[in-house]
């Protein structure tokens, strides 16, 4: 029995962490583990949701004992690199990310994490910086606040190198300086300043390198110009062979220039490929030529000359950046020839291993997007009502047996082949509400209702939840709402009545003193009760209430202010005798 019941509250533990509920989360997990003890996965799971919370020295604890138990793991080496990293203790997230990559020597992950490590190392060693202006900005913990509160910054909280930086900065705001050229940085310092930045030209397309033409798209990039050598002597005739022929290349190379300037792009191809048959000595003659390709369409022949450019310039050892730029136009290139899920695969793998060479917001931007159209053909391709009615069914028979975490698994499998189907997300809701994962069942319900606002269901689904939390005046208004779409439904007619009941009975003040204790604590946390107890009006009618009865008859005639006393008596803030 334990198992199955440790299977339970992983189930509850992994739904509150897909919403975001981190510390129910840990609480869910840490039920699964008093169960199942030597579980490395509910250890691994509960050290992720700790670090969502930045609590890395309860996520380092548990990632050792994930470790501890699954030696062989290469997750668990992934968690503690990510622990250690939250701490700043780079030089130990560097060794456990090595030790990973020691048994799975492919994981992307893990090189992300150890690159990331590695970087905070780098500059955690570099020396003290001048003093920013900005730097008070990023003080308090209302910093976080504000970053979690923005969806343009909300993300980078779920990125350890980016949550590290903040750190680093909180505590020496001059290091500011040393940040500026991550753009997440200065996204962030836009939000807390509360100033809008224009983002960098080029955001949506390839950037040109510095001498390029501005061309709409794509752009080749451009060598930056090596500092004069000394002319060599006369008689070295081998070396000023060599010279001549490099400054042949560059002139073929910026004819090539001339000629995508003025989007001849045929011409450009043929002094691009002039220029390599001069030099083969600087890729970026290739990742030109791959650019302009890229910009007419001939993505084969872009992906072609990108593996060459990767290929040639290791062997070179070629700046990282530039190999990184052919992983990235390579990547584009397979995104713009994908027709099925499967053709995102080896995009996706050319944008990770860019990043492995050099991390830049601009690759990071393109695999979210190749990711995210993948999951969008997996979908389509997924998509399938009869299998999706089926599945439902078999989970209606695991609830009718009150066997939830199976049921639940069935209505996922039901809603992922036909995510239109409000029925599955009902059933579902049904089933979080027998489970007391409450968060996911008032989730789905409102989804539910979402996708057929006229399902009655939806809304009993939801009020149920806000009933049993005890938000009744909530809970009216739901019912209310479904009882517009389906005037008889008898299901919706008695939550009104149950809500109405709980209602009048704290406006009678028949109210227990644990309930009364219990309601004014809920109440409390409400930000409108906050408000209205902060107003200065409503400060002053509550005190004619109790002192001067004649100015309250007067106050009791305004229905706004008779709204809000009403909302104080839900509350069990105000009781009237």
């Amino acid at each position: 029995i334990q198992p199955i019941m440790a299977d339970e509250a992983k189930a509850r533990g992994n739904a509150a962490f897909s919403s975001g509920d981190f510390t129910s989360a840990i609480r869910h997990f840490t039920e699964a583990i008093d169960l199942a003890p030597t579980n490395h996965v509910l250890f691994s799971n509960r050290s992720a949701a700790h670090a969502s919370l930045h609590h890395y020295a309860d996520a380092l604890s548990d990632a050792e004992k994930t470790v501890e138990l699954k030696p062989d793991w290469p997750k668990g080496y992934s968690r503690l690199g990510a622990a250690h990293l939250g701490l700043n203790q780079f030089q130990e997230a560097v060794a456990a990310y090595n030790k990973g990559l020691e048994i799975d020597p492919s994981n992307e992950a893990l090189k992300s994490g150890l690159a990331d490590a590695q970087a905070s190392a780098s500059r955690s060693r570099a020396g003290p910086s001048t003093p920013n202006p900005f730097g008070d900005a990023f003080k308090g913990p209302e910093m976080w606040t504000k970053l979690t509160a923005d969806p343009s910054t909300r993300g980078f909280l779920q990125q350890p190198d980016f949550v590290n930086m903040m750190q680093d900065i909180q505590k020496n705001p001059s290091n500011l300086n040393l940040y500026f050229k991550d753009q997440r940085v200065i996204q962030s310092l836009g939000v807390l300043l509360n100033v809008k930045f224009r983002p960098p030209a080029g955001d949506e397309a390839e950037v040109p390198d510095s001498d390029m033409p501005q061309a709409p798209r794509e752009e080749p990039e451009v060598v930056k110009k090596r500092e004069p050598e000394p002319e060599p002597e006369p008689e070295v005739t081998e070396e000023n062979e060599k010279k001549e022929r490099k400054q042949q290349a560059k002139n073929e190379k910026e004819l090539g220039t001339a000629a995508y300037k003025k989007r001849d792009f045929e011409t450009a191809i043929q002094h691009y490929s002039t220029a390599m048959e001069i030099d083969d000595e600087d890729i970026s003659y290739i990742t030109n030529r791959a650019a302009v390709y890229l910009e007419t369409g001939k993505y084969n022949e872009c992906i072609e000359d990108c593996d060459k450019a990767v290929e040639r310039g290791r062997e070179l050892r070629s700046d990282y950046r530039m190999v990184a730029r052919a992983l990235t136009r390579k990547g584009t290139a397979m995104t713009k020839l994908a027709k099925c899920s499967k053709d995102y695969e080896p995009a996706i793998e050319a944008f990770q291993k860019a990043l492995t060479e050099h991390r830049n917001p601009e690759t990071l931007k393109k695999l979210n997007e190749a990711e995210r159209a993948k999951k969008e053909w997996e979908q389509k391709e997924y998509f399938d009502p009869k299998i999706g009615d089926e599945e439902r069914e078999k989970g209606n028979e695991f609830f009718k047996e009150q066997k939830y975490p199976d049921a639940i698994k069935h209505y996922t499998e039901a809603i992922k082949r036909n995510p239109n189907d409000p029925k599955a997300y009902s059933n579902r809701a049904a089933c979080y509400t027998k489970l007391g994962a409450m968060p996911e069942g008032l989730k789905d319900a409102k989804k539910c209702i979402e996708i057929d606002p006229t399902f009655s269901k939806g809304y009993s689904r939801k009020a149920a939840v806000e009933f049993f939390l005890k938000e009744y005046d909530n809970a009216m208004e739901t019912y209310q709402e479904g009882l517009k779409h389906d005037p008889n439904n008898q299901e919706l007619l008695d939550g009104v009545r149950r809500c109405v009941q709980q209602i009048n009975k704290a406006n009678r003040g028949d109210l227990t003193p644990d309930e009364l204790k219990e309601r004014q604590a809920k109440g409390m946390q409400d930000p409108e009760v906050q408000n209205i107890l902060t107003d200065p009006v409503m400060r002053q009618v509550l005190s004619d209430l109790q002192e001067n009865p004649v100015s309250a008859q007067k106050h009791m005639q305004n229905p706004m202010i008779m709204n809000k006393i009403q909302k104080l008596i839900n509350a069990g803030i105000v009781q009237m005798k």
